[in-house]
């Protein structure tokens, strides 16, 4: 550990004075690391020119005046400046203290500054999902983009946020200034650029519409989700994050049906470590008081990439490298989230979903690596609890293999958004194939009934998480099937609870 002791000691060695131990550094550097972040809070910076055991913490924090870094480059660059200081008389260091303004300034015209930003609708030519998670969503009033799809999965989010939202508009951005007044209106997918006045009155009537049928449902809150032949469905949210926690209370939810554990991941320019997790997973478990939430795993891929994780670009992303594949082939990270999620399940009803599965082979590695973090966590004296686990049935494959799937886990969770899509074979980012892209395809009804039958035969219950839960137009099929849960967005927790209500 004599790279341990030298770093502690030194702090940064530059390759340019003492190439020898740069180099006994660097090979030395796996298990230390890993120490120096998971014990100390300690991040090592590692590039082509030095070493540097970083003062700050590995998260970025308020440095300077900036409040967030959004790019690796930049927050390597602040730690550069930094380590420069530290060798600099006082002369010198005020210079430098001027660079760091400029570049400081610069830095911030890009930024949106949200505590002085009024409520507005966001215009842009696509958000990808990290970038959407990151807003404060009590300034959003509206999304509106020129590009992406209804169905993907920054669609989706929106949706999660009860945020109308327009994809696929064909705008000229150049021509859009801020301040500029817009209508809006998600239920007829119009979008209105300087309105008239009558345009505005209809729009505040179709307002104060909504607000009615908003205060009607709100009679079933604190009801149960029962027909009234007395067949008992949960209604649960899904989530992104922590503070969705309360849409959900707000709602009504009778649990989580879906905490999107990915958006821990985006946006930043490393892995959240053990404990950063731990404290999420816990705050939702404590918050939720004793109503079940089910966390599905690391479910990264496709239009959710993140470049620490150096993926890469591929041809098919949504049939690529993804999901429990990625945790599979790195298990140091799957392991990571794992021993975060059992020791969170201390505080409150846990169960752990797993994404794309397609054979009993994945579900019997996952089981094995289950155990290996309960014996490490056993051996280090840590409290934890095995908790429910089960898996997304989104794939065709998992259809087909329901039966056997269902001998080895608690229960399936339908992901309806991307079973439509392998299923009709059809992309749900391409905006060119939305009216391709039909949900309510006989196939796909056909394969949630197989999924429902499979999973029931051995005892075990089936919820729907994807985007068709909450389309209240099959909400009666759905329990004719036989389907035991729906996870809806929290907004939709109240409509979808009457419809199950008013059935016989």
């Amino acid at each position: 550990m004599r790279a341990l002791e030298i770093l502690l000691e030194r702090r940064w060695i530059l390759k340019s004075r003492e190439k020898e131990l740069y180099y006994q550094i660097k090979d030395e550097l796996g298990t230390v690391k890993k120490f120096l972040m998971e014990k100390l809070g300690y991040q090592v910076i590692v590039n082509p020119y030095l070493v540097k055991v970083e003062k700050m913490p590995a998260t970025p924090e308020n440095w300077m005046g900036i409040q967030e870094f959004t790019r690796k480059i930049e927050y390597v660059f602040f730690c550069m400046i930094l380590m420069f200081l530290e060798e600099k008389e006082a002369e010198e260091q005020f210079v430098l203290s001027e660079l760091t303004e400029y570049i400081q300034g610069q830095y911030r015209e890009e930024q949106i500054d949200w505590s002085t930003m009024e409520p507005s609708i966001i215009v842009a030519d696509d958000l990808t999902p990290s970038e959407t998670v990151q807003m404060d969503k009590s300034k959003i009033l509206a999304f509106v983009t020129v590009h992406g799809s209804t169905n993907s999965h920054t669609a989706i989010l929106a949706r999660m946020m009860n945020i109308p939202a327009l994809i696929g508009v064909p705008l000229e951005l150049e021509k859009i200034h801020n301040g500029t007044r817009a209508i809006v209106d998600g239920r007829e997918a119009v979008f209105y650029l300087d309105p008239e006045e009558e345009q505005l009155r209809q729009a505040e009537a179709a307002q104060q519409t909504e607000q009615r049928q908003r205060s009607l449902l709100a009679d079933y809150k604190g009801r149960e989700s029962v027909t009234k032949s007395g067949r008992k469905v949960n209604v649960y949210a899904n989530i992104g994050s922590v503070s969705d926690v309360a849409y959900v209370l707000e709602n009504d939810a009778e649990g989580i049906g879906l905490f999107r554990s990915e958006f821990l991941y985006l946006g930043r320019d490393s892995l959240p470590d053990e404990t950063e997790q731990f404290n999420a997973y816990r705050q939702v478990l404590q918050m939720m008081a004793g109503k079940k939430v089910i966390i599905r795993t690391l479910d990264i891929g496709a239009d959710k990439n993140v470049d620490y994780l150096g993926l890469g670009k591929e041809d098919n992303p949504a049939m690529g490298y993804r999901a429990i594949r990625i945790c599979l082939e790195q298990p140091e990270i799957f392991k990571t989230q794992l021993r975060a999620l059992l020791r969170a399940a201390k505080y409150g009803t846990l169960a752990i979903m797993y994404p794309m599965i397609i054979s009993v082979e994945e579900v019997l590695d996952i089981q094995k690596i289950v155990a290996e973090v309960a014996k490490e966590l056993e051996e280090e004296k840590l409290p934890y609890t095995i908790p429910e686990q089960g898996i997304m049935i989104e794939t065709p494959a998992a259809v087909m293999m329901s039966e056997e799937l269902a001998e080895h886990v608690d229960f399936f969770s339908i992901g309806t958004n991307d079973l439509t899509q392998y299923t009709l074979a059809i992309d749900r980012q391409n905006n060119r194939l939305d009216r391709f892209y039909n949900p309510h395809h006989e196939a796909v009804l056909r394969m949630i009934q197989m999924t429902v039958d499979g999973a029931h035969k051995h005892g075990k219950w089936v919820g729907i998480c994807g985007e068709l839960g909450a389309d209240t137009t099959l909400t009666t099929r759905f329990v004719q099937m036989g389907i035991d849960e729906l996870s809806v967005a929290p907004s939709m927790v109240l409509n979808v609870r009457s419809k199950i209500c008013e059935m016989e």
